[in-house]
Order: C-alpha cells, then structure tokens, then sequence
C-alpha cells in the first residue's frame, strides 16, 4: 500500500486504510460506510429492531457515545445509561461527557450512582480480594441488566468493539475457559432474568470507533480509567497488535472464525443461573455476588443500607 492510499470510491486522499478489508476511504466516504456496517452487524445477528426500546450503557468514551450517537442517527429509539462509580474527578469528567451528548439527542439519560447504594467503587475495592476491574465489571453488570429490566427495555447494547472482543477471547483460550468460550457471541439472548445485550461494533477497531466518534464531533473522554493501568486485557491487546502489525487482518479473522467454528461447539457450556434470595436478580449462587458484598459492608459498619434494602 503506497504512503498515501487514495479513496476507493472517489480516488481523494483517503484519510484512513483499513488492510483487514482491504479499503480506503476519504471523510466523505467513511462515515456512511462506517454507519452501514453497523446497521449490517445489527441485521447480521438480528440484535433488535426499530421496534425495540435500546438502552445504551454509556461511559464517556468513544465507542459507547458513538454508539449512542449512531443508534440515534439510525433511527432506532435508544437512550443511555450511566453508572457513577465514584472514582473522583475521572467519574465527574466522564459523566459530563455523556450529559453533553444526552442534550445534544434530546435522548433520556439514566444515572446510577455507585456511592449511593453502595460505597464509590474506590472504597469497595478496599474490602474485597477482586481486582479493580473485576469489582468494576460486576457492578457494572449487575446494574445495567437491573436498571434495563426496571425501566422496561428490552435491549442493553455496549460499546465493545474489535479489540475488545478478541483480546478478551485470546485471554480466555489461553486459559482455556470453557463457561466464557460458550457464552462470548455478539448477542445473548433474554433468559434466567436477564435482557438481550449485544455488541453493535463488535467486529469495528478501536481505531475505526475513535475515527468516527473525531469526524462526527463527539466530545468523549480521552483518558483511560485510573484503575486500567493493571487490567490484563491491556497486555493482551498489546500482544494481538504486535500480530496485526505482522499480519493483518488477525484479529478479525481470529473473531469471526471462532463465532463461526468454536462458539456453537461450546455454546452450551454456561453456568446455569437462579434467583439471588436477597435481590431477586440471576445469579449462579444462593446470594449474588453484589448482595455478598453489601453484607460485607454492613459488617465492617461501612454503610447504613441493608442488603434487603
């Protein structure tokens, strides 16, 4: 490829080469092309319909406000989800970020504040032997399937992209984790009390995500997470690029062979869930994991809530 590829479409000075595709494009030319392989990836693996009421969870970054933003420009009816975790000023910047794009869509925004049922994510990660990013993803999880069900949405779509999907599926084949490997696919389905998620730009880079949310103007907090600095999927995503470069069109292709070849082989193998006896919500034990936590709490005389609310 020459130092100044040209746009397939129009032969204008392209402003980004996509090898995994095999495509330049210029501005005018990326944006609807980028929209469109959304919209395919949506009707690709029939993740919701103009029908269906679409809660975005939002953190302030460039995929998931681009999502947002395009899910809007799509014509779908999706609004967004915040959650506080009370991190000091990286939460207040972020939320800011997603209040501007709020505004900007007349869309509706949930906000779910961390330290107000529980404690700010900085003060649990003191009580518990989990990682800061596992602590992070289990709240996380755990309020945006419960917020989604209270306020009748039928869809929680995240902002996931490549990069994210495949170093997460090149951690958990070389640890051979076989309950991940069944349940890692664009869509999971409404069951044992959870909404539909899905992934929108999961087969879109980092990189492509970031281009657009720049040429369509959406103000998105640059900075990583305080508490991202350890997470392992960094190193993995450090090695993944280091292949890309050397090959391209890895990641992709890693991705889409395992949907196509490994993901029906162990699509069966998942934790089967209950009810959470405190909280009602799925849970593959007796008393979820956040209601655990919440027990901890009150134990250590860290809050006044119980977990019985």
């Amino acid at each position: 490829m020459s130092r100044k590829p040209k746009c397939r479409i129009c032969r204008k000075k392209a402003i980004i080469y996509m090898p995994h595709h095999r495509l330049a494009l210029c501005k005018e030319h990326y944006l609807p092309w980028f929209e469109r392989y959304v919209e395919r990836t949506i009707k690709e693996f029939k993740m919701f319909s103009k029908k269906d009421r679409v809660l975005v969870a939002v953190s302030g970054g460039k995929d998931s406000l681009a999502l947002w933003f395009l899910l809007r420009k799509l014509g779908y009816e999706a609004d967004g989800l915040y959650i506080d975790l009370g991190i000091g000023d990286y939460s207040l910047r972020s939320k800011r970020k997603v209040e501007k794009l709020a505004n900007t869509l007349g869309a509706k925004l949930f906000i779910e504040n961390l330290s107000e049922d529980m404690a700010p994510l900085p003060e649990l990660k003191g009580i518990t032997n989990r990682e800061a990013c596992s602590l992070c993803g289990m709240v996380k999880r755990y309020n945006f399937n419960k917020v989604a069900k209270d306020k009748g949405y039928r869809v929680l779509a995240t902002g996931h992209n490549l990069d994210d999907e495949a170093s997460a599926l090149f951690s958990n084949v070389i640890n051979w984790n076989i309950k991940y490997l069944g349940r890692k696919f664009p869509v999971l389905r409404e069951e044992e009390g959870f909404v539909r998620k899905v992934k929108p730009l999961c087969k879109l880079t980092e990189k492509e995500t970031a281009l657009y949310s720049i040429l369509r103007g959406i103000d998105f907090l640059e900075e990583e997470c305080p508490y991202s600095e350890d997470a392992n999927t960094i190193f993995y995503k450090q090695v993944l690029n280091q292949i890309e470069e050397k090959f391209p069109g890895t990641k992709l292709r890693f991705y889409l062979e395992y949907l196509r070849k490994v993901y029906p082989v162990f699509k069966e193998e998942k934790e089967g869930m209950g009810s959470c006896k405190v909280c009602g919500e799925p849970s593959p034990t007796e008393v979820c994991p956040l209601c655990r936590l919440k027990d901890k709490m009150i134990n250590l005389n860290l809050t006044g809530r119980s977990s019985t609310g």
